[in-house]
């Protein structure tokens, strides 16, 4: 059994188990709202608690290529072409999202949870203004409203190339 199977067995069951999932999964809206994560000691370490105020979106996106929109009007220029915009990653992505879907809420983190070949799964915790208010664990979080949207969140920061600094990561940023 190799690592990456085992992985599954370990987390989901079994293999059908995993595909029976997936294929729910696709069912499934791109943005649901879930009542408890799938990978509860990963949504742990990254902040996740059972109380009032947080919760997980499950967020899909298609594994295409990044591609800038085209303009809709306008002549355009010969060097004006869609582009590859690699920079940001699936993970910021589906953050941005799950952001638009609930407006008023701030994106505390995500994970992955699974891919096929058509889709990547993201969990985005996120957290309701009350809490951040009044829990003292995300006071941080409260003057950062947007967070999400200018690269704050942990897959933004490595999006920037903030993870690293000193010699050698110089044009990182």
């Amino acid at each position: 059994m190799s690592l990456n199977a085992h992985l599954k067995a370990n987390r989901f069951g079994t293999d059908q188990d995993w595909k029976d999932r997936l294929v729910q999964w696709r069912k499934d809206p791109s943005t649901l709202r879930l009542d408890h994560p799938t990978r509860l000691d990963r949504a742990r370490a990254l902040g996740y608690k059972a109380k009032t105020g947080l919760f997980v979106v499950r967020q899909r996106t298609l594994r295409t290529t990044h591609i800038r929109p085209r303009p809709k009007k306008g002549k355009q220029n010969r060097k004006q072409s869609i582009r590859l915009n690699l920079a940001k990653n699936y993970q910021m992505i589906c953050e941005e999202r799950a952001n638009r879907k609930f407006r008023n809420c701030e994106v505390v983190n995500s994970y992955y949870v699974a891919q096929d070949g058509k889709h990547y799964w993201f969990e985005v915790i996120m957290a309701t203004p009350e809490l951040l208010v009044h829990d003292h664990r995300f006071q941080h979080l409260v003057n950062q409203r947007g967070r999400v949207f200018r690269g704050l969140t942990s897959a933004g920061k490595k999006m920037r190339g903030m993870r690293w600094k000193g010699k050698g990561a110089e044009k990182s940023r």
